[in-house]
């Protein structure tokens, strides 16, 4: 009996041993459950128990125990890109008439206002006389070139060439760009932000539920920096039937850096050098388009000329002092090489804005949009 009463207490020792042993383990493994976890989520990691108990620290860069699949790194396209600008929607909204104006030659005229990103744009809008066709009337987004937001007024500039349109049975809708006249927003020019482009494509929507217009008959006409939003808007938009581009800038961005000369006396669209702070901003972050050509590509409506929604027709004076003849010559070989259909007319010795030639500039413009749009 002496020899045994040690052995006894011997095992008694080495049970509470084992039992603390056990404690301290338990504990541990409380540890690695992530206190900022969901209730649901811890309760499926402890049901789980092979991840709790071989996991590390350095097995859990994020706060939960569940295990899950790693996606694929994807990149975040640029806001500028073309993929970027079409993952948005654009609802439009109604048109709403704000003030009557004095009417036309053979139109009515209208102050009106339609919604993009939350923010009221306003715009003219002209409404042929007579009754309405069947399907509505066929419809022409202008895209005025660039004027000093400061200075721009609604009712002012490109009287004559809306005039020609809207007297030609066509529904004219020039929309003012956000931070223009009395539009809401902020104006930060077309090139380096997408502001003005999705303002078009918002108008394009706003047509479309507006009754007097035909919505599947929907053209663009853009002059120097609008025509640069009417290419943009017609590789992003399905519902653009046609485009007339006068003295467009409309070469890809790489040929925005080489080709536009600078020091222009035009104030019709700005050169680089005036406005050229997203070029540097993006070429210090992305690399230049030798560096990053991929970059530089996604931002350029030319490397989707594959989805252009419909012909088009470029015009451009020969002594343009503002944007390059290069630019129109150039996308008219690109968009025939995608296999659309363009149209090119070049007007020697004429200006930015085809002064000169106005005539027979605009008379082909009518002939065009009654072609592809009107379908006479």
């Amino acid at each position: 009996m002496q020899t045994s009463r040690p052995l006894y207490l011997i095992l008694l020792s080495l049970l509470l041993v084992a039992t603390a042993c056990s404690s301290r383990i338990s504990s541990a493994l409380e540890v690695d459950v992530d206190p900022l976890a969901s209730s649901e989520a811890t309760k499926e990691s402890l049901s789980t128990p092979s991840p709790m108990v071989t996991a590390t620290a350095t097995d859990y860069p994020t706060a939960t125990l569940t295990p899950t699949v790693t996606p694929t790194p994807t990149l975040t396209p640029h806001p500028m890109s073309i993929p970027a600008l079409r993952q948005i929607s654009y609802p439009g909204s109604e048109i709403i008439i704000e003030e009557t104006l004095e009417p036309g030659a053979n139109y009515n005229r209208y102050y009106v206002s339609y919604l993009s990103e939350g923010l009221r744009q306003y715009g003219l809008l002209t409404i042929p006389y007579g009754e309405t066709p069947p399907t509505g009337w066929p419809t022409i987004v202008f895209n005025h070139g660039y004027i000093p937001p400061d200075q721009y007024r609604t009712t002012e500039r490109y009287i004559a060439y809306v005039d020609w349109l809207a007297r030609s049975g066509y529904i004219v809708f020039r929309i003012d760009y956000r931070g223009h006249d009395r539009s809401e927003g902020i104006a930060r020019g077309a090139y380096g932000d997408p502001g003005y482009t999705i303002d078009v494509l918002n108008a394009v929507s706003a047509l479309k539920q507006f009754p007097p217009a035909d919505n599947s008959r929907i053209g663009m006409w853009g002059h120097s920096m609008g025509g640069y939003l009417t290419l943009r808007a017609m590789v992003l938009s399905k519902d653009i039937k046609s485009g007339v581009i006068w003295a467009g800038v409309v070469a890809s961005y790489p040929d925005l850096f080489t080709r536009w000369r600078r020091g222009s006396t035009s104030g019709a669209t700005p050169t680089p050098s005036a406005r050229r702070r997203w070029r540097t901003d993006w070429i210090a972050q992305f690399g230049s388009p030798e560096e990053n050509p991929g970059f530089w590509d996604s931002i350029s409506a030319n490397s989707y000329l594959n989805d252009l929604s419909g012909p088009v027709q470029l015009h451009h004076g020969t002594a343009d002092e503002s944007v390059p003849l290069d630019f129109s010559e150039i996308l008219y070989e690109e968009i025939q090489q995608a296999g659309k259909y363009v149209e090119l007319y070049t007007y020697p010795g004429d200006n930015h804005n085809i002064s000169n030639s106005f005539g027979l500039a605009m008379t082909r413009t009518i002939e065009f949009f009654d072609r592809y749009l009107k379908g006479e």
